[in-house]
């Protein structure tokens, strides 16, 4: 048990600015630290939700409600993943050589990409929010969406090639038990299936393979153009899942 909630508070000190107990980041402590990558979603979901509730129950204005919403993953992550998401826009529009694109993604500036990036992906959210939140049915499966979108990062940490020997996933996949951690993210995506079903089947169906869409776009373009991934193009992948479930429910829920 020691050593299970040890690789707890290494995920949650990595991924999340929740504060944590110290733990050693070595190999034991590391092995099945993904398993509980999804909890940090569970944490932003059930956040999300509290916020739409509290928006409905209190009466706060809609735009208000929506940019709360938009902010609260960036709060409990830090924007880690955001990071991901605008040094692979960068890297990706810069057309370069693929080791070009690398080091593009190792670098701290922000390019012009970036800026762009950031400006349409937080509308896009906001947008979204403001069509979706007051549909609890919508809200509450968007809040799931945050672990899956963490079930798949986590699986393609595990099974996708990797575009170098260094970096943070390279290490956590070296440390990590890749079969038995895939296994169980694998369990957690049927059962988080089950449950969008069963609140909504049509937007349940739809959010899921939505997410599943673009988790093969992210395999595709990560091969394509980095020759694997990297903790910048997974960052990527989760960006752009959680947005393209939050834009997908907020069109299906005005026809429902």
């Amino acid at each position: 048990m020691k050593m299970l909630w040890n690789n707890f508070k290494v995920a949650f000190a990595m991924y999340s600015k929740i504060p944590m107990p110290m733990a050693d980041w070595n190999k034991e402590n590391m092995k099945y630290t993904f398993c509980f990558f999804p909890f940090i979603g569970l944490v932003i979901g059930a956040l999300s939700y509290l916020v739409g509730w509290a928006g409905g129950k209190f009466g706060f204005n809609p735009s208000f409600v929506s940019a709360v919403l938009v902010l609260v993953p960036v709060m409990v992550t830090g924007g880690i993943h955001v990071d991901g998401l605008l040094d692979t826009s960068d890297a990706l529009s810069s057309w370069q050589e693929r080791e070009r694109r690398l080091e593009i993604l190792k670098d701290s500036h922000a390019g012009a990409f970036a800026v762009i990036t950031a400006c349409a992906f937080f509308l896009i959210w906001y947008g979204a929010y403001s069509q979706l939140w007051t549909d609890r049915r919508a809200l509450l499966i968007m809040a799931l969406g945050f672990m899956v979108s963490r079930c798949l990062s986590g699986i393609s940490v595990m099974m996708f090639p990797k575009a170098r020997k260094d970096g943070t996933v390279a290490e956590f996949s070296r440390k990590a038990e890749d079969m038995i951690v895939r296994n169980v993210l694998i369990v957690y995506l049927g059962i988080l299936l089950a449950v969008m079903i069963w609140i909504q089947p049509v937007m349940g169906i739809l959010a899921f393979g939505t997410a599943v869409l673009v988790f093969l776009y992210y395999h595709y373009k990560a091969m394509k153009y980095f020759g694997g991934i990297t903790g910048d193009l997974a960052g990527y992948f989760l960006c752009l899942c959680e947005v393209g479930m939050a834009v997908v429910l907020a069109v299906v829920s005005v026809f429902i």
